[in-house]
């Protein structure tokens, strides 16, 4: 068999013969807000409380803001800046992938969203068997004016029971799976472990990957003696989060997964803290 003959082309010949069409003038006059691409998955390593670190996956959605004179952003130039890191990221290296991000790509702003699941050992309320549960986090890094910001989210699912079906009822009350969402920025350093638990205990009952017969009786009984609304849980964990110096901007969110009825049930509240005459203030 007769194999086709490879010419090799010289590098410089390379260089001057491919077109950099990104790079043209556009005259459009429009600027865009975020550019960039989404759903990339890369490793990351995050801090935990209880084994000192953790590594997962995260998937990342990475944008700069395009200038109204320019036509195009180059796209490989977001995984450069990921594959710069040692394959690993950490969330205190993710502040410096904001930046670097903006500077490759020659942006003013820039915007990176990690989300990755992370996973907590859990012991079982009675029997105390151990097992994983896991726990949706994403941290949003903005770039603008050369600052930027950190915002941190997790989504916790717990269980809320119905404290109107309880009243009545006879007998029972319906119960769901609830998704508590607790998004902060904060002024100091904050456990993801402590997000968990503020969502947790504050719900009718937790969650477990693993139950026995004793703790499903512990839970469900727990449950019963705790209903809550989604307006209970939104309120009672921003009233905490208010009293915490280390927060500096809250939403709270809770979605409730309603058993007898094909629609959820949702509620919702934020606010910012302002300092004034040495003290803070909400604003909403």
């Amino acid at each position: 068999m007769n194999l086709p003959e490879i010419i090799p082309v010289p590098i410089g010949l390379k260089e001057r013969s491919i077109p950099d069409i990104q790079s043209k003038v556009d005259t459009r006059q429009l600027a865009i807000d975020q550019v960039g691409i989404r759903a990339i998955r890369h490793p990351v390593k995050v801090r935990d409380r209880s084994h000192g670190e953790q590594y997962t996956i995260a998937t990342f959605n990475m944008y700069v803001g395009l200038p109204h004179n320019f036509k195009g952003t180059h796209m490989s130039r977001f995984v450069e800046v990921l594959n710069d890191h040692d394959n690993v990221i950490s969330i205190q290296s993710f502040r410096e992938i904001v930046k670097e991000v903006a500077n490759k790509l020659d942006s003013e702003t820039s915007r990176i969203e990690m989300t990755f699941p992370y996973f907590l050992d859990k012991a079982a309320p009675v029997t105390g068997v151990m097992s994983l549960v896991d726990y949706e986090v994403t941290l949003y890094g903005d770039l603008d004016k050369e600052e930027v910001s950190i915002t941190t989210s997790v989504v916790v699912p717990v269980t809320s029971l119905c404290p109107c079906s309880k009243e009545i009822s006879d007998y029972g009350a319906h119960n769901q799976r609830s998704h508590v969402t607790i998004t902060v920025r904060t002024d100091g350093f904050v456990w993801l472990e402590e997000l968990v638990q503020l969502a947790e205990n504050n719900a009718s009952s937790q969650l477990y990957g693993l139950l026995k017969r004793p703790d499903e009786k512990f839970v469900t009984e727990q449950a019963y003696d705790n209903p809550k609304f989604v307006e209970d849980m939104v309120r009672d964990i921003a009233g905490q989060l208010i009293e915490d110096e280390r927060i500096i901007a809250y939403t709270v969110e809770s979605e409730n997964f309603e058993s007898i009825h094909n629609h959820s049930a949702y509620a919702r509240i934020s606010g910012v803290k302002q300092a004034q005459n040495g003290s803070l203030r909400i604003v909403e």
